[in-house]
């Protein structure tokens, strides 16, 4: 009989362990299982059931504590006057969720853009940029199986002399692998097996095996080349491209997405500020003409009462009807209606001036924006006036402006950039798959496994046989594997090219949809302009003729219908000159949205934020643990360019985007390495600008300052508000009381 083998002890020792906790479970105290009717476990099994999370904020804590203000509330509010600057740098600070004034979050919260989305595209362990580098990382792997042989042979030349073979086996595999940028994998292996059985033709009862090998594999057509390992990485599928330069401009596409959420913020806070002054202003008229009116109804009332001339019954009915009437206006411009305001894309891009005629209502929709509680005792009331002065813009410049800045634009020509990689990478597939591959390999017998003995026989141990190098092996050779037909092959270029003529037409659209809008928003801020002087021009004409028309009355020359009517006149006449200069302010907003200068126009850059103190001091320690190690440098000259360096924010430091001469000849020889032929697609020009005077005006004196907001891609820090000195505002007078009396 051979002696027990480590190898041995170790299996049974396992196989009692395995089988101990599989029979421990029915060692416990049975008990007997009881059923109930079918109903309970129908009942039991369609049961809505609440889940169990954390609960982020109390319905009972002061956040929502206060009733909002209503018609019925009778405690006289305090106002917040409060600047657009501030408005905004609060909605900033308090936006971890992008919000808008459709409701998205609720019915769709998968597509509302948040504070993390930039971080989650760069992170993203499927298409980010760490998992498209991870295609390089060295892998490790090792396994170790160990097994006993016990059966009987007929022909003793398979049992080594014997029928009846008995064998203890271990075998020890342990691998490194690397795949460069080139397309080239590096192995370096290491075999160990061992070997005790009761074969009598052995030289040892029991003996290990040590092999050693390098092995190399280096794609000479298909897969092969820097620039199809960074698009399309170490796939061989044609149309799946992982690259790191695909997963590049996957985090770009979703930075821009987050600047243009941004931007759709700031654009509705500016329509909800709006909205919010014209509701004063057209309460405060409102209020006006019904205090008015209300005068008249006493004094026709008074007559009426005398029986004097003028006072007749249909002369008072009329002067109550005219009172009533603007009592219910004026109840209305203080509560609102529930109908839709001012927004992005009602319209327009920024948003046409859609006043929903309340005050209540839209001072809650500004608070919706800015992350505030429904109520807290106080009114918010706009602090900032609208412009008045004519703002004029140079269409030259504006038009060029337009197809550089807006990040609709800038979305559109990353996508055609990483179409044109893509197209590049799918002819890769259109060659056979070639390979070199070259094999070394070191290889140890002995009867033992390691020895400290100097002096030993030949095959006393393996490693010492190994390294005397007695026993070396070597292979070279070539690989071909093509695919008869290329089907998928012809088919994914065939794709490719198509989505890069449909990119590179939507973006052309694009450009003109956007110089359309431009032309809108230049023609909507001129119509409000003149607009505007032409209601003020009414509404001081409204007024003259409501004095001439109220003396008239009180000297007996003028019936009572025409002084109810001049005082209709002189109410709509002065809510549609402050509806004018609302509409007026949006215009001028809605031309930054359209030419994609919002954010700098509103003192808005975006940024991102830094690393806690901890993660500098932790890098820090890290680094001084390890030795000065060699840079490898994965982004040669000859790769391909995928954008044109940091976007510019500020609109008097735009660079031209232009090629130049020698990243032209670098990306054509790059892209003539793989192309077999260029397509026959016109290539989209990319526009420039040269640097000009900012014409832009700011809001009423008091200038748009910077504001930083973090981008915060791998952190989850609040965004950094920085305000900035600003003049005092003008502000409102307080309104008169609107109860009747």
């Amino acid at each position: 009989m051979h002696p027990a083998s480590p190898v041995r002890v170790l299996i049974v020792a396992t196989l009692c362990l395995v089988l101990a906790s599989a029979g421990g479970c029915r060692w416990g105290r049975q008990t007997e299982f009881k059923s109930c009717s079918s109903d309970c476990y129908h009942a039991f099994a369609t049961q809505i059931e609440y889940p169990q999370v954390r609960q982020c904020c109390a319905v009972d804590s002061d956040w929502a504590s206060l009733e909002p203000i209503t018609l019925a509330s009778t405690e006289e509010p305090e106002y917040w006057d409060i600047p657009l600057q501030e408005v905004v740098q609060i909605s900033l600070a308090q936006s971890k969720v992008l919000r808008d004034l459709g409701g998205a979050v609720l019915r769709s919260p998968s597509s509302a853009e948040t504070f993390w989305d930039p971080a989650l595209a760069e992170t993203d362990p499927r298409f980010g940029i760490a998992a498209a580098l991870s295609a390089f990382d060295a892998q490790f792997s090792t396994s170790v199986f160990g097994e006993k042989n016990d059966k009987a042979l007929n022909n003793e030349f398979f049992g080594g002399g014997t029928r009846l073979l008995r064998q203890d086996a271990l075998v020890l595999q342990s691998q490194l692998t690397k795949r460069a940028v080139t397309g080239t994998e590096f192995t370096l292996r290491q075999n160990i097996d061992y070997d005790a059985n009761n074969a009598p033709s052995n030289q040892f009862p029991s003996a290990w095996n040590v092999n050693l090998e390098s092995e190399f594999r280096q794609p000479l057509l298909q897969g092969n080349g820097m620039l199809f390992n960074r698009i399309a990485g170490p796939s061989r599928v044609p149309g799946i491209y992982g690259g790191v330069l695909i997963a590049r401009i996957n985090t770009d596409v979703e930075l821009a997405d987050f600047e243009m959420a941004v931007r759709d913020l700031i654009s509705n806070i500016e329509n909800a500020y709006w909205d919010l002054y014209f509701a004063y202003r057209d309460l405060d008229a409102k209020v006006v003409a019904r205090d008015a009116s209300l005068d008249t109804w006493r004094r026709i009332h008074a007559l009426y009462q005398a029986k004097r001339r003028g006072g007749e019954a249909e002369k008072e009915a009329q002067a109550r009807e005219q009172f009533f009437r603007f009592q219910e206006e004026v109840q209305n411009a203080l509560s609102g209606r529930l109908i839709d305001g001012t927004r992005t894309g009602n319209g327009s891009g920024g948003g046409t001036f859609r006043p929903n005629g309340g005050v209540h209502v839209a001072e809650r929709r500004l608070r919706l924006l800015m992350g505030l509680p429904p109520s807290d005792g106080r009114l918010i009331r706009p602090a900032d006036q609208p412009l008045t002065a004519p703002v004029q813009f140079d269409w030259s410049e504006i038009t060029q402006e337009s197809v550089i800045r807006r990040a609709e634009l800038r979305r559109q020509r990353f996508e055609t950039r990483r179409r044109e990689l893509e197209w590049i990478a799918s002819k890769n597939h259109l060659l056979p798959r070639f390979d070199a591959i070259g094999r070394y390999r070191w290889r140890g017998f002995g009867s033992d496994l390691l020895d400290d003995d100097s002096n030993n026989p030949p095959f006393d141990n393996a490693y010492e046989n190994l390294t005397g190098g007695d026993f070396q092996e070597w292979q070279v050779g070539l690989e071909l594997s093509v695919p008869l037909g290329y089907r998928r092959a012809f088919s994914a270029a065939r794709n490719a090219e198509l989505q890069l003529c449909r990119t590179r037409a939507v973006l052309r659209e694009q450009e003109h949809h956007v110089l359309h809008e431009v032309a809108s928003a230049v023609a909507d801020m001129h119509r409000a302009f003149a607009v505007s002087q032409t209601t003020f021009n009414r509404l001081d004409a409204a007024r003259e003729q409501l004095a001439a028309v109220t003396a008239a009355f009180e000297a007996d020359k003028a019936p009572l219908d025409l002084l109810l009517d001049a005082q209709r006149r002189l109410a709509d006449a002065e809510s549609r000159h402050h509806r004018s200069l609302a509409e007026y302010a949006v215009a001028v907003k809605n031309v930054h949205f359209a030419k994609g200068t919002l954010l700098d126009y509103d003192g808005v850059y975006l940024s991102e934020g830094g690393w806690p103190a901890l993660a500098y001091q932790d890098a820090a320690e890290r680094k001084q643990r390890r030795g000065k190690r060699r840079p490898l440098n994965y982004a040669s000259a000859q790769a391909p360019r995928v954008s044109h360096g940091p976007y510019e924010q500020r609109l008097d430091k735009v660079p031209s985007l232009e090629y130049s001469d020698a990243q032209q000849k670098a990306d054509e020889q790059t892209q003539s390495e793989t192309e077999a032929k260029p397509p026959q697609i016109s290539a989209e020009p990319i526009p420039s600008i040269q640097t000009a005077e900012n014409q832009s005006l700011g809001h009423s004196a008091a200038a748009m300052q910077a504001l930083a907001i973090s981008l915060g891609s791998n952190k989850a820090e609040s965004p950094k508000v920085t305000p900035a000195s600003h003049e005092e505002p003008a502000t409102l007078q307080k309104l008169p009381a609107v109860e009747p009396r």
